[in-house]
């Protein structure tokens, strides 16, 4: 019995060139390309007058303008994103730094949700520009009044969502914690907490963005410098090109903001969405 033996190297398989984006994101790639393309094909046949919806390559060329020193009302661009960005975290913290810890308190005591979430769910569906008038009277026109406002906007979905994670926390595994001796402030730290870091995490996310929709309400009070501001004073100018650069720059540091807190969920909470 003989066997022939092959010696004849094979080819290697040809390395096909593969997309790097997933699915999802090739959509968005996609989605936003047909809009740009569109708004372009709009601003070219002039179907709708350029006072109106001046075309992308002026937005841009006014946007690089108005980072640049000429910048537009006597700031330039990294100026007002940097007065915008400072009433954001400020706000965002102090909203964590208290949110957090009232949700979790009425999710555990009856008697301080009896008290605390009247006033909650009665200021909560209220839109931030109807009691912009009371933040005036109260704090003034400084920086206060402009935090204080974006910070009321935050902290109901950060305390209601702290409030949602902790009732949602597993019962059996309370009581397998306790069976083995863990005391109260245990149980809290290291069961509780986790069960109810997505939800927090998930209001953080949610509260953001209605802090971002807050901020151009919360500079118009007397303010001179911001994003918010900017955008209000060129609209008052008619000045659509810088109207429109203003809220992409929104858009995309809220978009960024938000990626990062996605991030940080899938970090801290690799788990959550997981069948148990």
């Amino acid at each position: 019995m003989s066997v022939v033996i092959n010696d004849k190297p094979r080819r290697p398989r040809a390395q096909y060139w593969r997309w790097p984006f997933s699915r999802q994101i090739t959509l968005s790639l996609g989605t936003l390309a047909v809009i740009l393309a569109l708004w372009w094909m709009v601003a070219a046949l002039q179907l709708i007058s350029p006072l109106f919806l001046p075309p992308p390559g002026q937005v841009l060329q006014k946007l690089l303008t108005i980072a640049g020193p000429q910048g537009f009302m006597d700031a330039t661009l990294w100026q007002h994103l940097a007065a915008s960005l400072t009433r954001i975290v400020v706000a965002l913290l102090a909203a964590v730094l208290l949110g957090i810890p009232v949700g979790i308190a009425m999710g555990l005591s009856p008697t301080i949700r009896g008290i605390l979430d009247p006033i909650i769910e009665l200021y909560r569906p209220v839109p931030p520009l109807a009691y912009l008038p009371l933040m005036v009277i109260w704090f003034g026109i400084g920086e206060t009044s402009k935090i204080l406002l974006i910070y009321l906007a935050i902290f109901a979905p950060v305390a209601m969502s702290a409030l949602a994670g902790v009732k949602s926390a597993q019962q059996v595994r309370i009581r397998a914690a306790q069976s083995l001796g863990a005391s109260r402030a245990q149980v809290l730290w290291f069961v509780i907490l986790p069960g109810a870091l997505p939800e927090i995490l998930t209001g953080l996310r949610i509260g953001l963005g209605v802090g971002w929709s807050t901020l151009v309400a919360a500079e118009l009070i007397a303010a001179t410098r911001g994003l918010g501001f900017m955008v209000q004073s060129a609209g008052e100018f008619l000045a659509t090109d810088v109207v429109l650069a203003g809220i992409a720059v929104i858009a995309v540091i809220a978009f960024i903001l938000e990626l990062g807190l996605r991030a940080l969920q899938r970090r801290l909470t690799p788990w959550h969405g997981e069948v148990q």
